[in-house]
Protein backbone atom coordinates (compact mmCIF):
# COMPACT_ATOMS: atom_id res chain seq x y z
CA UNK A 1 0.00 0.00 0.00
CA UNK A 2 2.92 2.61 0.99
CA UNK A 3 4.85 1.38 -2.03
CA UNK A 4 2.33 1.68 -4.16
CA UNK A 5 1.66 5.15 -2.94
CA UNK A 6 4.87 6.23 -3.34
CA UNK A 7 5.17 5.41 -6.84
CA UNK A 8 2.36 7.46 -7.73
CA UNK A 9 4.09 10.62 -5.79
CA UNK A 10 7.17 9.84 -7.64
CA UNK A 11 4.74 10.04 -10.75
CA UNK A 12 3.18 12.79 -9.95
CA UNK A 13 6.10 14.58 -9.33
CA UNK A 14 7.82 13.85 -12.12
CA UNK A 15 4.89 15.11 -14.30
CA UNK A 16 4.93 18.10 -12.39
CA UNK A 17 8.84 18.76 -13.27
CA UNK A 18 7.86 17.68 -17.12
CA UNK A 19 5.11 20.81 -16.81
CA UNK A 20 7.42 23.19 -15.32
CA UNK A 21 10.30 22.80 -17.34
CA UNK A 22 7.87 24.01 -20.20
CA UNK A 23 7.63 27.52 -19.02
CA UNK A 24 9.96 30.27 -18.94
CA UNK A 25 11.58 31.84 -16.09
CA UNK A 26 9.39 35.13 -16.59
CA UNK A 27 6.45 32.54 -16.58
CA UNK A 28 7.53 30.95 -13.45
CA UNK A 29 7.74 34.73 -11.99
CA UNK A 30 4.80 35.44 -13.05
CA UNK A 31 2.93 32.43 -11.34
CA UNK A 32 5.03 33.01 -8.19
CA UNK A 33 3.57 36.71 -7.82
CA UNK A 34 0.18 35.10 -8.75
CA UNK A 35 0.30 32.30 -6.01
CA UNK A 36 1.41 35.22 -3.29
CA UNK A 37 -1.28 37.64 -4.46
CA UNK A 38 -3.68 34.81 -3.60
CA UNK A 39 -2.40 33.60 -0.50
CA UNK A 40 -2.04 37.43 0.78
CA UNK A 41 -6.04 37.63 -0.31
CA UNK A 42 -6.74 34.43 1.51
CA UNK A 43 -5.19 35.63 4.41
CA UNK A 44 -7.12 39.08 4.33
CA UNK A 45 -10.08 36.96 3.94
CA UNK A 46 -9.74 34.89 7.37
CA UNK A 47 -8.86 37.88 9.38
CA UNK A 48 -11.78 40.03 7.68
CA UNK A 49 -14.31 36.64 8.63
CA UNK A 50 -12.71 36.29 11.96
CA UNK A 51 -12.29 40.56 12.77
CA UNK A 52 -16.17 40.95 11.02
CA UNK A 53 -17.05 43.12 8.43
CA UNK A 54 -17.67 46.10 10.38
CA UNK A 55 -14.55 46.00 12.71
CA UNK A 56 -12.49 46.56 9.56
CA UNK A 57 -14.68 49.59 8.00
CA UNK A 58 -14.69 51.16 11.51
CA UNK A 59 -10.76 50.50 12.52
CA UNK A 60 -8.97 49.94 8.86
CA UNK A 61 -11.57 52.06 6.99
CA UNK A 62 -8.64 52.55 4.75
CA UNK A 63 -7.69 48.71 3.42
CA UNK A 64 -11.50 48.79 2.69
CA UNK A 65 -11.26 51.85 1.09
CA UNK A 66 -8.11 51.18 -1.07
CA UNK A 67 -9.06 47.41 -2.04
CA UNK A 68 -12.68 48.07 -2.82
CA UNK A 69 -13.72 51.72 -3.42
CA UNK A 70 -10.47 53.54 -5.30
CA UNK A 71 -11.56 50.68 -7.95
CA UNK A 72 -15.35 50.99 -7.82
CA UNK A 73 -14.82 54.83 -8.14
CA UNK A 74 -12.17 54.94 -11.52
CA UNK A 75 -14.79 52.58 -13.04
CA UNK A 76 -17.77 54.91 -11.94
CA UNK A 77 -15.44 58.37 -13.11
CA UNK A 78 -14.98 55.96 -16.57
CA UNK A 79 -18.35 55.23 -17.24
CA UNK A 80 -19.94 58.60 -16.69
CA UNK A 81 -16.72 60.49 -18.91
CA UNK A 82 -17.72 57.99 -21.90
CA UNK A 83 -21.23 58.49 -21.51
CA UNK A 84 -21.14 62.29 -21.50
CA UNK A 85 -18.46 62.44 -24.32
CA UNK A 86 -20.72 59.81 -26.63
CA UNK A 87 -23.85 62.29 -25.70
CA UNK A 88 -22.10 65.32 -26.70
CA UNK A 89 -20.90 63.92 -29.70
CA UNK A 90 -23.97 62.56 -30.95
CA UNK A 91 -26.02 65.36 -30.08
CA UNK A 92 -28.60 63.11 -28.23
CA UNK A 93 -29.12 65.55 -25.23
CA UNK A 94 -30.96 68.62 -26.37
CA UNK A 95 -33.52 65.84 -28.96
CA UNK A 96 -34.25 63.60 -25.81
CA UNK A 97 -34.63 66.57 -23.24
CA UNK A 98 -37.93 67.65 -24.03
CA UNK A 99 -39.18 64.08 -23.95
CA UNK A 100 -37.45 63.70 -20.17
CA UNK A 101 -39.07 66.55 -19.43
CA UNK A 102 -42.71 65.69 -20.10
CA UNK A 103 -41.79 62.25 -18.32
CA UNK A 104 -41.37 64.23 -14.96
CA UNK A 105 -44.54 66.46 -15.66
CA UNK A 106 -46.09 62.86 -16.00
CA UNK A 107 -45.01 61.78 -12.77
CA UNK A 108 -46.38 64.87 -10.63
CA UNK A 109 -49.31 64.74 -12.69
CA UNK A 110 -49.92 60.97 -11.84
CA UNK A 111 -49.16 61.80 -8.58
CA UNK A 112 -52.45 64.34 -8.14
CA UNK A 113 -54.57 61.57 -9.97
CA UNK A 114 -53.65 59.20 -6.89
CA UNK A 115 -54.67 61.83 -4.76
CA UNK A 116 -51.37 63.64 -3.58
CA UNK A 117 -51.50 61.11 -0.56
CA UNK A 118 -47.42 62.52 0.49
CA UNK A 119 -44.81 64.86 -0.47
CA UNK A 120 -43.17 64.53 -3.58
CA UNK A 121 -38.83 64.66 -3.55
CA UNK A 122 -36.45 63.75 -6.11
CA UNK A 123 -35.77 59.85 -6.77
CA UNK A 124 -32.27 60.17 -6.78
CA UNK A 125 -30.60 57.81 -3.86
CA UNK A 126 -29.45 60.23 -0.96
CA UNK A 127 -26.20 58.55 -1.14
CA UNK A 128 -25.38 59.91 -4.29
CA UNK A 129 -25.72 63.74 -2.45
CA UNK A 130 -22.37 65.02 -1.71
CA UNK A 131 -23.74 65.95 1.85
CA UNK A 132 -22.67 64.01 4.07
CA UNK A 133 -26.07 62.72 5.52
CA UNK A 134 -29.15 60.90 3.82
CA UNK A 135 -32.73 62.01 4.13
CA UNK A 136 -34.87 59.95 5.87
CA UNK A 137 -38.14 61.72 3.95
CA UNK A 138 -36.74 59.68 0.57
CA UNK A 139 -38.42 56.56 2.42
CA UNK A 140 -41.61 58.07 2.79
CA UNK A 141 -42.47 60.82 0.08
CA UNK A 142 -43.36 60.15 -3.48
CA UNK A 143 -40.18 59.59 -5.04
CA UNK A 144 -40.09 61.38 -8.98
CA UNK A 145 -36.57 60.32 -10.93
CA UNK A 146 -35.57 62.74 -12.82
CA UNK A 147 -32.93 61.42 -15.25
CA UNK A 148 -31.09 64.52 -16.39
CA UNK A 149 -27.62 64.67 -16.59
CA UNK A 150 -26.53 66.12 -19.67
CA UNK A 151 -24.52 69.77 -21.32
CA UNK A 152 -27.67 70.92 -23.71
CA UNK A 153 -26.10 73.79 -25.30
CA UNK A 154 -23.28 75.83 -25.17
CA UNK A 155 -24.04 79.43 -26.75
CA UNK A 156 -20.92 81.31 -27.50
CA UNK A 157 -23.02 84.01 -28.80
CA UNK A 158 -24.58 85.14 -25.66
CA UNK A 159 -22.03 83.50 -23.62
CA UNK A 160 -24.24 81.17 -22.29
CA UNK A 161 -24.10 77.28 -20.93
CA UNK A 162 -27.60 75.05 -20.66
CA UNK A 163 -27.23 72.18 -18.62
CA UNK A 164 -29.29 69.53 -16.85
CA UNK A 165 -29.67 69.58 -12.99
CA UNK A 166 -27.31 66.59 -12.27
CA UNK A 167 -24.22 67.63 -14.65
CA UNK A 168 -21.81 67.64 -12.36
CA UNK A 169 -18.66 70.52 -12.22
CA UNK A 170 -15.81 68.14 -13.60
CA UNK A 171 -18.20 67.12 -16.36
CA UNK A 172 -18.82 70.61 -16.95
CA UNK A 173 -15.16 72.22 -16.72
CA UNK A 174 -13.85 69.74 -18.87
CA UNK A 175 -16.36 70.46 -21.87
CA UNK A 176 -15.66 74.51 -21.41
CA UNK A 177 -12.10 74.58 -20.89
CA UNK A 178 -11.50 72.54 -24.21
CA UNK A 179 -13.31 75.00 -26.09
CA UNK A 180 -11.90 78.05 -24.74
CA UNK A 181 -14.48 79.14 -22.28
CA UNK A 182 -15.34 78.79 -18.30
CA UNK A 183 -17.65 79.59 -15.71
CA UNK A 184 -16.70 82.80 -13.43
CA UNK A 185 -17.57 80.69 -10.39
CA UNK A 186 -16.54 76.76 -10.06
CA UNK A 187 -17.05 75.16 -6.88
CA UNK A 188 -13.99 72.83 -6.23
CA UNK A 189 -15.21 69.18 -5.77
CA UNK A 190 -15.38 67.43 -9.24
CA UNK A 191 -19.01 66.30 -8.44
CA UNK A 192 -20.55 68.88 -6.99
CA UNK A 193 -23.56 69.06 -9.06
CA UNK A 194 -25.47 72.07 -10.91
CA UNK A 195 -28.86 71.31 -9.42
CA UNK A 196 -27.25 71.40 -5.52
CA UNK A 197 -25.38 74.23 -6.45
CA UNK A 198 -28.49 76.20 -7.01
CA UNK A 199 -30.76 74.25 -4.39
CA UNK A 200 -28.39 74.28 -2.04
CA UNK A 201 -25.46 76.77 -2.60
CA UNK A 202 -22.12 77.00 -4.32
CA UNK A 203 -18.86 79.12 -4.08
CA UNK A 204 -15.28 79.69 -4.80
CA UNK A 205 -12.02 81.84 -4.64
CA UNK A 206 -13.22 83.83 -7.54
CA UNK A 207 -16.77 84.74 -5.45
CA UNK A 208 -15.35 87.86 -4.62
CA UNK A 209 -16.08 89.37 -7.18
CA UNK A 210 -18.97 87.40 -9.08
CA UNK A 211 -20.82 85.71 -5.77
CA UNK A 212 -22.31 82.55 -5.09
CA UNK A 213 -22.78 79.75 -8.15
CA UNK A 214 -26.45 81.33 -7.73
CA UNK A 215 -25.46 84.81 -9.17
CA UNK A 216 -24.15 83.88 -12.64
CA UNK A 217 -26.79 81.73 -13.40
CA UNK A 218 -29.82 83.68 -15.71
CA UNK A 219 -32.29 81.66 -15.71
CA UNK A 220 -34.09 78.48 -14.09
CA UNK A 221 -36.38 75.95 -15.81
CA UNK A 222 -38.81 74.21 -13.62
CA UNK A 223 -42.34 71.33 -13.16
CA UNK A 224 -43.72 72.78 -10.32
CA UNK A 225 -46.06 71.02 -7.91
CA UNK A 226 -49.18 71.22 -10.74
CA UNK A 227 -47.09 69.63 -13.28
CA UNK A 228 -46.59 72.50 -15.69
CA UNK A 229 -43.42 74.32 -17.01
CA UNK A 230 -41.94 77.50 -16.06
CA UNK A 231 -39.16 79.20 -16.98
CA UNK A 232 -37.60 81.99 -15.02
CA UNK A 233 -35.19 85.17 -14.95
CA UNK A 234 -34.26 87.99 -13.33
CA UNK A 235 -36.62 89.93 -15.39
CA UNK A 236 -39.40 87.04 -16.26
CA UNK A 237 -40.96 85.16 -13.05
CA UNK A 238 -38.47 86.74 -11.18
CA UNK A 239 -39.82 86.43 -7.73
CA UNK A 240 -39.62 82.75 -8.32
CA UNK A 241 -36.19 83.11 -9.42
CA UNK A 242 -35.14 84.81 -6.71
CA UNK A 243 -36.76 82.07 -4.07
CA UNK A 244 -35.04 79.20 -5.96
CA UNK A 245 -31.78 78.42 -4.59
CA UNK A 246 -31.42 77.69 -1.09
CA UNK A 247 -34.60 76.09 -1.24
CA UNK A 248 -33.72 72.98 -1.77
CA UNK A 249 -36.10 71.55 -3.83
CA UNK A 250 -39.04 72.63 -2.24
CA UNK A 251 -40.76 74.96 -4.99
CA UNK A 252 -40.26 72.61 -7.49
CA UNK A 253 -38.33 70.44 -9.49
CA UNK A 254 -35.39 71.83 -11.70
CA UNK A 255 -35.08 70.19 -15.20
CA UNK A 256 -32.25 73.00 -16.37
CA UNK A 257 -30.98 76.05 -15.66
CA UNK A 258 -28.62 78.50 -18.09
CA UNK A 259 -25.19 79.92 -16.89
CA UNK A 260 -23.09 82.73 -17.60
CA UNK A 261 -19.44 81.53 -19.58
CA UNK A 262 -16.79 83.53 -19.84
CA UNK A 263 -13.84 83.53 -22.07
CA UNK A 264 -10.79 80.95 -19.97
CA UNK A 265 -7.29 81.49 -20.71
CA UNK A 266 -4.56 78.54 -19.82
CA UNK A 267 -3.64 79.24 -16.20
CA UNK A 268 -3.80 81.06 -13.10
CA UNK A 269 -0.87 82.61 -11.64
CA UNK A 270 -0.82 81.68 -8.42
CA UNK A 271 0.95 83.61 -5.03
CA UNK A 272 1.65 82.19 -2.16
CA UNK A 273 1.82 84.56 0.93
CA UNK A 274 3.09 83.01 4.56
CA UNK A 275 1.33 85.37 7.60
CA UNK A 276 1.94 85.13 10.90
CA UNK A 277 -0.21 86.10 13.76
CA UNK A 278 -4.48 86.44 13.71
CA UNK A 279 -4.70 89.90 13.01
CA UNK A 280 -2.45 90.13 10.31
CA UNK A 281 -3.91 87.10 8.94
CA UNK A 282 -7.07 88.77 8.61
CA UNK A 283 -6.02 91.88 7.73
CA UNK A 284 -4.34 90.52 4.69
CA UNK A 285 -6.93 88.47 3.31
CA UNK A 286 -9.51 90.95 4.19
CA UNK A 287 -7.27 93.26 1.65
CA UNK A 288 -6.56 91.11 -1.00
CA UNK A 289 -10.63 89.99 -1.01
CA UNK A 290 -11.11 93.70 -1.44
CA UNK A 291 -9.13 93.76 -4.91
CA UNK A 292 -10.84 93.36 -8.07
CA UNK A 293 -7.55 92.94 -9.75
CA UNK A 294 -7.32 89.34 -8.43
CA UNK A 295 -9.27 86.79 -10.16
CA UNK A 296 -9.05 84.06 -7.16
CA UNK A 297 -8.34 84.70 -3.56
CA UNK A 298 -7.87 82.10 -0.95
CA UNK A 299 -6.89 81.43 2.50
CA UNK A 300 -5.70 78.01 4.28
CA UNK A 301 -5.55 78.45 8.33
CA UNK A 302 -3.14 75.94 9.53
CA UNK A 303 -3.32 77.03 13.30
CA UNK A 304 -4.47 80.24 14.95
CA UNK A 305 -1.50 82.09 14.08
CA UNK A 306 -0.27 80.51 10.74
CA UNK A 307 -1.71 80.79 7.13
CA UNK A 308 -1.16 81.18 3.64
CA UNK A 309 -3.34 83.69 1.92
CA UNK A 310 -3.05 83.02 -2.35
CA UNK A 311 -4.07 85.23 -5.08
CA UNK A 312 -4.36 84.09 -8.44
CA UNK A 313 -4.75 86.00 -11.85
CA UNK A 314 -5.91 84.32 -15.11
CA UNK A 315 -3.21 84.55 -17.91
CA UNK A 316 -2.06 82.79 -21.22
CA UNK A 317 1.71 83.12 -20.52
CA UNK A 318 3.86 81.15 -18.21
CA UNK A 319 7.36 81.69 -16.55
CA UNK A 320 9.63 79.11 -17.94
CA UNK A 321 10.00 76.34 -15.59
CA UNK A 322 7.36 77.74 -13.38
CA UNK A 323 4.45 75.60 -14.31
CA UNK A 324 3.03 73.24 -11.39
CA UNK A 325 0.14 71.04 -12.64
CA UNK A 326 -0.77 70.12 -9.46
CA UNK A 327 -4.08 68.02 -10.67
CA UNK A 328 -1.32 65.23 -11.99
CA UNK A 329 -2.15 62.47 -9.42
CA UNK A 330 1.86 61.90 -8.65
CA UNK A 331 1.99 65.60 -7.19
CA UNK A 332 1.33 66.24 -3.33
CA UNK A 333 -1.94 67.11 -2.12
CA UNK A 334 -2.77 70.79 -2.65
CA UNK A 335 -2.83 71.80 1.57
CA UNK A 336 -0.08 70.17 1.81
CA UNK A 337 1.88 71.49 -1.11
CA UNK A 338 0.67 75.29 -0.08
CA UNK A 339 1.79 74.42 3.32
CA UNK A 340 5.20 73.63 2.14
CA UNK A 341 5.58 77.60 1.66
CA UNK A 342 4.41 78.23 5.23
CA UNK A 343 6.86 76.18 6.61
CA UNK A 344 9.71 77.80 4.71
CA UNK A 345 8.46 81.15 5.79
CA UNK A 346 8.70 82.75 2.28
CA UNK A 347 6.43 83.80 -0.98
CA UNK A 348 6.34 82.21 -4.26
CA UNK A 349 4.64 82.62 -7.40
CA UNK A 350 3.88 79.63 -9.98
CA UNK A 351 1.66 78.89 -12.49
CA UNK A 352 -0.82 76.60 -12.64
CA UNK A 353 -3.01 74.89 -15.45
CA UNK A 354 -6.67 76.47 -15.13
CA UNK A 355 -8.37 72.88 -14.78
CA UNK A 356 -6.57 71.95 -12.00
CA UNK A 357 -6.74 75.48 -10.20
CA UNK A 358 -10.32 74.70 -10.27
CA UNK A 359 -10.13 71.27 -9.06
CA UNK A 360 -7.10 71.45 -6.53
CA UNK A 361 -8.85 70.29 -3.57
CA UNK A 362 -10.24 67.27 -5.83
CA UNK A 363 -7.55 64.76 -5.09
CA UNK A 364 -7.60 64.76 -1.42
CA UNK A 365 -11.44 65.99 -0.78
CA UNK A 366 -9.82 69.38 0.63
CA UNK A 367 -8.10 67.13 3.29
CA UNK A 368 -10.51 64.92 4.24
CA UNK A 369 -8.89 62.05 2.85
CA UNK A 370 -5.93 62.30 5.06
CA UNK A 371 -8.02 60.81 8.10
CA UNK A 372 -9.34 57.82 5.52
CA UNK A 373 -5.75 56.74 4.17
CA UNK A 374 -3.45 58.31 6.58
CA UNK A 375 -0.82 57.78 3.85
CA UNK A 376 -2.34 58.86 0.88
CA UNK A 377 0.06 62.20 0.46
CA UNK A 378 3.17 59.54 0.45
CA UNK A 379 4.88 59.87 -2.60
CA UNK A 380 5.11 55.93 -3.03
CA UNK A 381 1.03 55.75 -2.84
CA UNK A 382 0.81 58.63 -4.66
CA UNK A 383 2.94 57.37 -7.69
CA UNK A 384 1.54 53.87 -7.63
CA UNK A 385 -2.03 54.38 -6.67
CA UNK A 386 -2.93 58.20 -6.93
CA UNK A 387 -4.44 57.52 -10.19
CA UNK A 388 -7.56 55.98 -8.64
CA UNK A 389 -7.61 58.75 -6.17
CA UNK A 390 -10.20 60.11 -4.94
CA UNK A 391 -12.81 57.79 -3.34
CA UNK A 392 -16.26 59.08 -4.44
CA UNK A 393 -17.94 60.48 -1.47
CA UNK A 394 -21.39 58.56 -2.58
CA UNK A 395 -19.58 55.09 -2.28
CA UNK A 396 -17.86 56.55 1.22
CA UNK A 397 -21.65 56.95 2.73
CA UNK A 398 -23.12 54.17 0.68
CA UNK A 399 -20.54 51.94 2.77
CA UNK A 400 -20.91 53.66 6.24
CA UNK A 401 -22.05 51.21 8.82
CA UNK A 402 -24.53 52.65 11.56
CA UNK A 403 -21.25 52.40 13.80
CA UNK A 404 -19.25 54.28 11.21
CA UNK A 405 -22.15 57.01 11.30
CA UNK A 406 -22.05 57.58 14.94
CA UNK A 407 -18.64 58.06 15.42
CA UNK A 408 -18.20 60.45 12.60
CA UNK A 409 -21.19 62.56 14.09
CA UNK A 410 -19.59 62.68 17.55
CA UNK A 411 -15.89 62.91 16.26
CA UNK A 412 -15.88 64.75 13.03
CA UNK A 413 -16.89 68.33 11.75
CA UNK A 414 -17.97 69.54 8.27
CA UNK A 415 -19.33 72.75 8.17
CA UNK A 416 -19.28 75.98 5.86
CA UNK A 417 -20.41 79.42 7.96
CA UNK A 418 -20.36 82.27 5.71
CA UNK A 419 -20.14 85.68 8.11
CA UNK A 420 -19.57 89.39 6.97
CA UNK A 421 -15.66 89.79 6.75
CA UNK A 422 -15.97 92.50 9.29
CA UNK A 423 -16.23 89.58 12.15
CA UNK A 424 -13.93 87.42 10.53
CA UNK A 425 -11.81 87.23 13.56
CA UNK A 426 -14.05 87.00 16.37
CA UNK A 427 -15.53 84.20 14.35
CA UNK A 428 -12.02 82.54 14.04
CA UNK A 429 -11.89 83.05 17.58
CA UNK A 430 -15.01 80.80 18.47
CA UNK A 431 -14.50 78.19 16.18
CA UNK A 432 -11.30 77.41 17.95
CA UNK A 433 -13.00 77.76 20.95
CA UNK A 434 -15.85 75.42 20.15
CA UNK A 435 -14.09 73.07 17.89
CA UNK A 436 -10.59 73.68 17.32
CA UNK A 437 -10.40 72.18 13.60
CA UNK A 438 -7.53 72.60 11.87
CA UNK A 439 -6.72 73.66 8.78
CA UNK A 440 -9.57 76.33 8.21
CA UNK A 441 -10.70 77.26 4.45
CA UNK A 442 -11.37 80.97 4.07
CA UNK A 443 -12.75 81.75 0.84
CA UNK A 444 -14.79 85.51 0.67
CA UNK A 445 -17.45 85.98 -1.53
CA UNK A 446 -19.86 89.31 -2.52
CA UNK A 447 -23.08 89.00 -1.34
CA UNK A 448 -25.57 91.31 -3.41
CA UNK A 449 -28.54 92.66 -2.33
CA UNK A 450 -31.43 90.69 -3.75
CA UNK A 451 -34.32 89.54 -3.00
CA UNK A 452 -34.49 85.74 -1.65
CA UNK A 453 -33.57 83.02 1.11
CA UNK A 454 -29.83 85.18 1.80
CA UNK A 455 -29.03 88.65 1.46
CA UNK A 456 -27.22 90.83 3.79
CA UNK A 457 -28.68 92.82 6.87
CA UNK A 458 -28.52 96.52 4.92
CA UNK A 459 -29.86 97.30 1.63
CA UNK A 460 -26.30 97.21 -0.13
CA UNK A 461 -24.10 94.75 -0.79
CA UNK A 462 -21.23 93.56 1.52
CA UNK A 463 -18.29 91.34 1.65
CA UNK A 464 -18.64 87.89 3.11
CA UNK A 465 -16.23 84.93 3.96
CA UNK A 466 -16.66 80.95 3.91
CA UNK A 467 -15.15 79.51 7.36
CA UNK A 468 -15.12 75.82 5.86
CA UNK A 469 -14.07 73.74 8.62
CA UNK A 470 -13.62 70.14 7.82
CA UNK A 471 -11.74 67.18 10.34
CA UNK A 472 -11.31 65.56 13.60
CA UNK A 473 -12.20 68.46 16.77
CA UNK A 474 -8.86 68.67 18.55
CA UNK A 475 -11.87 70.58 21.76
CA UNK A 476 -11.71 68.16 24.30
CA UNK A 477 -15.25 69.10 25.37
CA UNK A 478 -16.65 69.00 22.22
CA UNK A 479 -20.26 67.08 21.66
CA UNK A 480 -21.91 67.55 18.15
CA UNK A 481 -25.16 69.09 19.36
CA UNK A 482 -23.97 71.55 21.56
CA UNK A 483 -20.91 72.75 19.77
CA UNK A 484 -22.76 72.83 16.66
CA UNK A 485 -25.69 75.34 18.15
CA UNK A 486 -23.09 77.48 20.10
CA UNK A 487 -21.93 78.32 16.57
CA UNK A 488 -25.05 78.47 14.79
CA UNK A 489 -25.71 81.17 17.29
CA UNK A 490 -22.99 82.77 16.98
CA UNK A 491 -23.43 83.21 13.17
CA UNK A 492 -27.25 83.63 13.18
CA UNK A 493 -25.98 86.94 15.65
CA UNK A 494 -23.47 88.01 13.32
CA UNK A 495 -26.17 87.97 10.45
CA UNK A 496 -24.00 85.19 8.66
CA UNK A 497 -25.54 81.82 7.03
CA UNK A 498 -25.51 78.18 7.37
CA UNK A 499 -24.34 75.84 4.55
CA UNK A 500 -27.46 73.32 4.45
CA UNK A 501 -25.96 70.21 3.39
CA UNK A 502 -24.40 70.28 6.96
CA UNK A 503 -25.96 69.12 9.96
CA UNK A 504 -28.31 71.72 11.62
CA UNK A 505 -29.14 71.68 15.25
CA UNK A 506 -31.02 74.92 14.49
CA UNK A 507 -35.07 74.89 15.83
CA UNK A 508 -37.57 76.07 13.10
CA UNK A 509 -38.03 79.62 14.60
CA UNK A 510 -33.91 79.91 14.61
CA UNK A 511 -33.92 78.67 10.96
CA UNK A 512 -36.11 81.24 10.18
CA UNK A 513 -34.37 83.92 12.17
CA UNK A 514 -31.29 83.13 10.35
CA UNK A 515 -32.68 83.23 6.62
CA UNK A 516 -35.30 85.73 4.83
CA UNK A 517 -38.52 83.35 5.06
CA UNK A 518 -40.22 86.22 3.13
CA UNK A 519 -40.23 85.34 -0.59
CA UNK A 520 -40.19 81.85 0.19
CA UNK A 521 -42.95 81.20 1.90
CA UNK A 522 -45.14 83.37 -0.45
CA UNK A 523 -43.78 81.72 -3.08
CA UNK A 524 -44.79 78.22 -1.44
CA UNK A 525 -48.78 79.74 -0.82
CA UNK A 526 -49.24 81.12 -4.57
CA UNK A 527 -47.69 77.70 -6.41
CA UNK A 528 -49.61 75.91 -3.86
CA UNK A 529 -45.95 73.86 -2.83
CA UNK A 530 -47.47 73.61 0.83
CA UNK A 531 -49.32 69.76 0.22
CA UNK A 532 -46.74 69.05 -2.91
CA UNK A 533 -43.38 69.86 -1.02
CA UNK A 534 -42.07 69.84 2.64
CA UNK A 535 -40.80 73.03 3.86
CA UNK A 536 -36.74 73.12 3.71
CA UNK A 537 -36.03 73.41 7.39
CA UNK A 538 -37.94 69.42 7.41
CA UNK A 539 -35.03 68.84 4.65
CA UNK A 540 -32.05 69.83 6.38
CA UNK A 541 -32.49 69.49 10.17
CA UNK A 542 -30.46 67.04 11.83
CA UNK A 543 -33.84 65.05 12.70
CA UNK A 544 -34.73 64.73 8.86
CA UNK A 545 -31.26 63.06 8.01
CA UNK A 546 -29.01 59.86 9.57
Amino acid sequence: MVGSFSHELILSLSVFQEICSEYTEVDLCIMDIALYLAGLGLLFFLWVKGKGLEYVIVHHRWIFVCLFLLPLSLIFDIYYYLRAWMVFKMCSAPKLHNQRVKQIQKQVQDWKKEGAKTFMCTGRPGWLTVSLRVGKYKKTHKNIMINLMDILEVDTKRQVVRVEPLVSMGQLTALLNSIGWTLPVVPELDDLTVGGLIMGTGIESSSHNHGLFQHVCLAFELVLADGSFVRCTPTENSDLFNAVPWSCGTLGFLVAAEIKIVPAKKYVKLHYEPVQGLAKICETFSLESSKKENDFVEGLMYSMDDAIVMTGVLTDEAEPGKVNSIGNYWKPWFFKHAESYLRANRGETEYIPLRHYYHRHTRSIFWELQDIIPFGNNPVFRYLFGWMVPPKISLLKLTQGETTRKLYEQHHVVQDMLVPMKYLKKAIKVFQAEINVFPLWLCPFMLPSQPGMCHPKENQAELYVDIGAYGEPKQKCFEAKASTRHLEKFVRDVHGFQMLYADCYMSREEFWEMFDGSLYHKLREQLNCKEAFPEVYDKICKMARH
